[in-house]
């Protein structure tokens, strides 16, 4: 079992196609200063931490091709991290209920309302993103407030259905926890208080009735009907004829922290007015509040890229999915057809003499996923790159496929995605030849899109869209360290000698680690998992192609040229067999 020692992961050659390669593109590129750097600066820089690779985004519905400025949305669960001047507490205890609570109005469960995207997740109804935030707040006030089976206050949600209350109620359940029955024992214990003073009240006032000379109530006795508030009055202090409770200090100690609270965030609330007033926009709420302005030359171009379909097309999934599962079929049965066919071409006809072929064809990739990068950020070309760079899980066409391969939206994404793609792909192509490497590159991103596609059209639903070259990637991390299963790889000399280091499986199984903790943890995020799954499938059982077919065709040139040395021998053989017949022969004619 040999051992690899390496910074960061090295393969066994202590000059690499990837190092080569980089020196003869500096070398070649001397007359192009700007080039030049790029390169050193390539070559020179260190790998950071993993991003993002596919990324989602929700303009499915409505907009299933939405132009280059689609972003991240950001994640339904209110407990997420917002850089704002300071950080928002959803209210989940009955003893924390501000005064001016009314459950017409509810309580706040989140920093900032949600958008008509994230109520279309949360509500099937498709119920208008004022109407959702508003029923999300009643529900979530009576949760705290303890009167979900309220049905007096069933008049204030009246206009809502049933189904869409109860999915509010899932929901907040889900990302909000409030223990509903001690609050509700709490607002009980409240009511039975209120009650006893109320008997008390009226005791007082008979008395006063029977010894008063009207005998009648005056006007400001008389009964009025009120809008239910969901709200008991509260009193400071404590009324008990036992005296102040321990849990009539902790309420006191919680309204006056309350009290403080409100008073803070009243003050932060009128700094933000002022600074408003000022121009002076630095928190995430003002930009929301005031989105940036686009120009009419990019609105035209977005309103171009932009469909008008409402709702995704309604048809079977087997209908959506079917096309394009062809076409990665395809795709993975021609690059095979490819691999078997590949001739390398004699250096003089290559078109880069000086670089190694690894290098070579991973430049040549790497410079089509920048030329894709730049085209998302020239409007004029966002109507092809919605069609044909960017698989919709809402209107897929087959060759989205092949396009999306390519396609990134952000930098750091595409930086992620090609320094990987240089750094183990120089290392696969050399061990493997160019036929090889481009079948396993494009049978893994082909494979990795198929499952993302069956996992958001089942499973996930219609508003995402992903892209990205992360299948492709990821087959090929697996196909490396697939290779080397059983070497012994080093981290920057780390373990010490005399000390192994981890195997490839190892590697393997950490990045299955990677993406399966937030699985069983259920972390939302815009990780396509389900493409890299597929690329690390295609990568570990094309590389294993690849190696049979490799030693297959080694089998029959050592075979033929075995031949070859048999066929040459026997001829020899028999030269020098038949030359003493024709010496013996000619012998007669010379005496």
């Amino acid at each position: 079992m040999r051992r690899l020692t390496m910074p960061i992961i090295l393969s066994p050659n202590p000059l690499s196609s990837s190092r080569i390669g980089l020196r003869a593109v500096i070398r070649a590129s001397q007359t192009y200063p700007v080039a030049a750097l790029a390169a050193r600066a390539i070559s020179t820089s260190r790998p950071f931490a993993r991003q993002s690779c596919f990324q989602y985004s929700a303009w499915g519905v409505a907009r299933p091709c939405k132009a280059s400025y689609i972003r991240n949305t950001q994640s339904l669960n209110p407990h997420s991290q917002l850089r704002t001047l300071f950080t928002f507490r959803a209210i989940t205890h009955y003893i924390d209920i501000p005064n001016w609570y009314q459950d017409a109005e509810g309580l706040p469960f989140r920093r900032e309302d949600l958008t008509q995207k994230e109520a279309n997740r949360i509500f099937p109804s498709n119920l208008p993103a004022p109407q959702a935030n508003l029923l999300l707040k009643i529900v979530h006030g009576r949760r705290v407030a303890g009167t979900l089976d309220d049905p007096i206050l069933a008049r204030n949600t009246k206009q809502f259905r049933i189904i869409d209350q109860k999915r509010a109620l899932e929901y907040l359940r889900e990302h909000i926890p409030v223990d509903e029955i001690l609050m509700a024992g709490l607002r009980a214990e409240d009511e039975l208080k209120a009650l006893e003073e109320q008997e008390d009240a009226a005791q007082g006032v008979e008395k006063f009735q029977e010894t008063s000379p009207e005998g009648s109530p005056t006007s400001s006795q008389e009964k009025t009907v009120e809008i239910p508030t969901g709200r008991l009055p509260r009193k400071p202090g404590s009324d008990s004829p036992y005296g102040e409770s321990n849990f009539d200090k902790i309420r006191a100690a919680n309204i006056a922290k309350r009290e403080a609270e409100e008073a803070r965030l009243e003050e932060e609330r009128k700094l933000r007015e002022e600074e408003l007033a000022k121009e002076n926009i630095g928190t995430l709420q003002t930009q929301q509040e005031q989105p940036r302005q686009i120009s009419e030359f990019r609105k035209r171009h977005m309103e171009r890229a932009t469909s008008d379909l409402e709702a995704p097309p309604e048809m079977p999934a087997w209908q959506r999915l079917f096309p394009s599962i062809a076409m990665a079929g395809l795709v993975i049965l021609g690059s095979i057809g490819f691999a078997v066919m590949y001739q390398a071409p004699p250096s003089s006809r290559r078109l880069w003499p000086d670089i190694p072929p690894a290098a070579a064809t991973c430049l040549t990739l790497i410079a089509t996923n920048v030329a894709v990068w730049a085209l998302w950020k020239f409007p004029p070309a966002w109507a092809f790159m919605n069609k044909y760079m960017l698989l919709v899980a809402a209107t897929p066409r087959p060759l989205q496929i092949l396009g999306a391969m390519f396609s990134h939206q952000s930098f750091g994404h595409l930086f992620a995605n090609m320094f990987f793609l240089w750094f183990f792909g120089t290392r696969v192509h050399d061990e493997i030849g160019r036929g090889n490497f481009l079948a396993l590159y494009f049978s893994s991103g082909a494979l990795g899109f198929a499952a993302s596609l069956t996992h958001l059209v089942l499973w996930r639903g219609l508003v995402c869209t992903t892209l990205g070259a992360s299948g492709g990637v990821y087959g090929l991390i697996t196909a490396f360290f697939w290779m080397h299963k059983f070497d012994e790889f080093k981290i920057f000399g780390y373990p010490p000698d005399p000390l192994s280091g981890p195997q490839g499986l190892g590697f393997i199984g950490l990045i299955l680690g990677v993406h399966l903790i937030p699985l069983f943890l259920r972390r939302t995020n815009n990780i396509d998992m389900a493409s890299h799954f597929g690329g690390m499938l295609a990568g570990a059982l094309g590389i294993d192609l690849a190696r049979q077919y490799m030693d297959y065709k080694a089998r029959a040139r050592a075979e033929r040229l075995n031949m070859g040395l048999l066929t040459t021998t026997v001829e020899e053989k028999d030269i020098s067999l038949a030359a003493p017949v024709e010496e013996s022969s000619s012998s007669p004619s010379k005496r």
